[in-house]
């Protein structure tokens, strides 16, 4: 609020002129804000714009967590602006807000994805059918494919993966996590015919991934491309052992085929290719001298025989691939003292704890809302995200209802949906009370 009521934030906020060029600077910014748990970082930067500097430059289209529009670095990590509040942060600090990183700045908080989107291309991240069906294919939601890419389908392309990896900023030819993701979506479809053509464009790429889990930890859809990754390299090393009728191919692919010998030829002397009717293709000589890192898995895998590319495959998937889809243990997360929530009343609180994922560390802040019932002091604790599409629910007391922003969600004090497209109640999380505290099941 402009009139000085509220909370004092200092906000510092990156700016860059491209008619100026230079390095760029940052601008201090001072904000009163009344709510800072229903107020989000892009509330921040709106209101910034139209009271205090209306040339600042950023994006922003569905306010719902849905686009990735306005994907950005807020404290060091990066996140939807939409997304974050302004209560995840302590009330003494600063809140920094630059562009993502690896992006050509345009302007301001505004970066070119154009560098992103030559990457995904690359990966062909569209679907081709390898047959033409008359009738939709009908996917079983337990079946194995499904449940093996679970959430990977899920990516906006926000781009926040990309910010955050280190690779990308060594490595020119880095596809990239998202890309990789969507590519290995597609990977485990088997009604899809550019398999071979897929695994040729992105294998390279996931060799250069170091299994930092940057991307995991900052996705906004809580996606672990560094699973999708380890998940594609996990299936290059059974490759070899897969029959010709297991390959889904397109006719394309055939036909390149046919026309590319095996690794193992040597290079060929002239004078025999040029009196030998049995050589067609002399391509054969070029295609052997990329020693690339698949090359050199294949000939290995084949030397070292089927049980050892079996075993190294388990080693693969235990190691990476096991601790992203192991089923975690349920942990009490303290919200404070019970008689800090008023009877008859709903409040929010944010739970701040500590998750391992294979062997990185990660903070977690997960908001919850607590409701405790008037007369009876009985205590209902709701997951704060949305059924729909995992926004950030908020209670308003006017209306009396639970309300988020997408598509006009509304639930009723007792979960139920009232308005909308939510398609089942707001979850409710166990909860018990030891010593006066509030304790929350986090699973």
């Amino acid at each position: 609020m402009s009139n000085g009521q509220g909370n004092k934030r200092k906000i510092e906020i990156y700016r860059y002129d491209p008619t100026q060029g230079g390095d760029g600077r940052f601008d201090h910014f001072d904000l009163y804000i009344e709510n800072e748990s229903n107020t989000t970082i892009l509330d921040v930067l709106i209101r910034i714009q139209k009271e205090q500097d209306s040339t600042l430059a950023f994006r922003y289209a569905c306010r719902v967590n849905m686009c990735g529009s306005c994907a950005m670095v807020i404290n060091g990590r990066e996140g939807l602006a939409c997304k974050t509040n302004v209560s995840d942060f302590s009330k003494n600090q600063t809140l920094t807000i630059r562009p993502l990183n690896h992006f050509p700045v345009i302007k301001d908080l505004v970066v070119d994805m154009d560098p992103f989107f030559k990457n995904y291309e690359e990966c062909l991240p569209f679907f081709e059918p390898e047959k033409i069906m008359e009738e939709p294919a009908i996917i079983r939601p337990d079946s194995r494919e499904r449940q093996a890419i679970g959430l990977a389908t899920e990516c906006i392309a926000c781009g926040c993966c990309v910010s955050s990896c280190t690779m990308a900023n060594y490595h020119e030819g880095y596809a990239g996590p998202a890309p990789l993701n969507r590519a290995f979506t597609l990977l485990m479809d088997s009604r899809d015919g550019l398999y071979e053509e897929r695994m040729d464009r992105v294998l390279q790429s996931c060799y250069n991934c170091r299994t930092e889990f940057n991307c995991t930890e900052v996705c906004p859809k809580e996606i672990s491309c560094t699973r999708s990754i380890k998940y594609i390299q996990r299936m290059a090393v059974k490759e070899p052992f897969r029959s010709t009728s297991q390959q889904f191919r397109s006719t394309s692919q055939l036909c390149l085929d046919a026309a590319v010998q095996p690794a193992s030829v040597l290079p060929v002397n002239a004078d025999v290719v040029k009196n030998a009717d049995v050589v067609k293709n002399t391509d054969v000589v070029e295609e052997d001298q990329d020693m690339g890192r698949r090359n050199f898995l294949t000939r290995l895998t084949l030397g070292i025989g089927g049980v050892s590319a079996l075993a190294v495959g388990g080693v693969l998937a235990s190691t990476f691939v096991g601790p992203a889809i192991r089923k975690k243990p349920s942990r009490w997360i303290p919200a404070g003292k019970v008689e800090e929530f008023p009877i008859g009343e709903v409040s929010t609180a944010h739970l701040r704890y500590d998750e391992k994922i294979a062997f990185y560390q990660q903070e977690l802040i997960k908001p919850v809302m607590i409701w405790r019932q008037p007369n009876e002091n009985k205590i209902v604790v709701y997951n704060a995200s949305c059924t729909h599409l995992g926004c950030t629910v908020h209670w308003d007391a006017s209306q009396h209802m639970f309300l988020c922003a997408c598509h006009g969600g509304a639930f009723g004090i007792d979960g139920s949906v009232k308005a909308g497209p939510p398609p089942r109640p707001l979850d409710q999380l166990a909860f018990r009370v030891d010593s006066g505290n509030l304790l929350i099941e986090m699973v």
